[in-house]
């Protein structure tokens, strides 16, 4: 079974309250306090995981700089993380994401935290993404490895403008990596897979779980269900594509038919997680 972490506006955390693993972004942490408690409290009751995500896809996404690596263990303190996303660099070549995790890797173990790696490489660049995978799936450095909408449709060229191709891009590396014998290593080394995001429907977990998966994490249950989108029968299980308008974290929704469709969303997600 994937453990499905759905990401929602704080003022809506309580929909995913009792979650067994959770994906926290950094930025968040840092400037909302109602968000940063409401987890704070939430792991002192509970036998649960914290991934604190260094906020890469929404800073990417608005063209801001990365989130500051040397801001992420006092974050990763405020909600007692178990793991920390490294530092990453979507769109740039895989060996400046690696060389970033090699200094960084010792200062998360010797704070008490585990590593998580999101392999990167320039945009249209199979094989720099490919190997980049392969280092971390060998590398004692790395113990979780993210699998993200950013690093492997970039590695194809197809993140943008390209839906069709987008949705079986992380289908297809998958099909790759096994074939390079990535899986077989990831679990001979004790590490485990996380999907980052969601692109153009909840179907793709259909494609992917047959793969060694540990987790995944995504706001598109949630986030369509407040704007009043409903999955449906689609091959995608979205009609229309991502829903790219961005999550607004402090939207409070009053109409609570929008909050049930969002938790059938939820449902919908977690039936296709067993």
């Amino acid at each position: 079974m994937i453990n499905f972490c759905h990401i929602a506006p704080t003022p809506h955390l309580d929909l995913v309250k009792d979650r067994k693993v959770h994906l926290l972004l950094a930025h968040l942490v840092e400037s909302d306090e109602q968000y940063c408690q409401f987890y704070a409290d939430l792991k002192k009751h509970g036998d649960i995981t914290y991934i604190l995500d260094n906020s890469a896809f929404e800073m990417y996404k608005q063209g801001r700089p990365m989130y500051p690596s040397d801001k992420l263990i006092e974050m990763g303190n405020r909600v007692s993380a178990d793991y920390i996303v490294m530092s990453d660099y979507p769109g740039e070549p895989g060996q400046k994401t690696i060389s970033a995790a090699c200094v960084m890797a010792p200062q998360l173990r010797d704070a008490g935290f585990k590593t998580f790696f999101v392999p990167q490489s320039e945009v249209g660049n199979i094989h720099d993404y490919v190997s980049t995978c392969m280092w971390a799936s060998m590398i004692d450095v790395v113990d979780y490895i993210g699998l993200s909408i950013l690093g492997i449709p970039n590695a194809y060229g197809v993140e943008k403008d390209n839906k069709l191709q987008r949705f079986f891009s992380r289908w297809k590396m998958m099909g790759t990596l096994s074939d390079k014998g990535f899986f077989d290593k990831v679990v001979k080394n004790g590490k485990k897979i996380h999907m980052l995001g969601m692109v153009d429907g909840p179907n793709e977990i259909n494609l992917l779980k047959q793969f060694h998966i540990d987790s995944w994490d995504s706001s598109a249950a949630i986030w369509a269900g407040l704007n009043g989108i409903r999955f449906d029968t689609s091959p995608t299980g979205l009609l229309q594509g991502k829903f790219e308008k961005e999550v607004d974290f402090n939207h409070k929704e009053l109409d609570n038919s929008l909050i049930d469709l969002a938790r059938d969303n939820m449902d919908y997600i977690d039936g296709l997680c067993k």
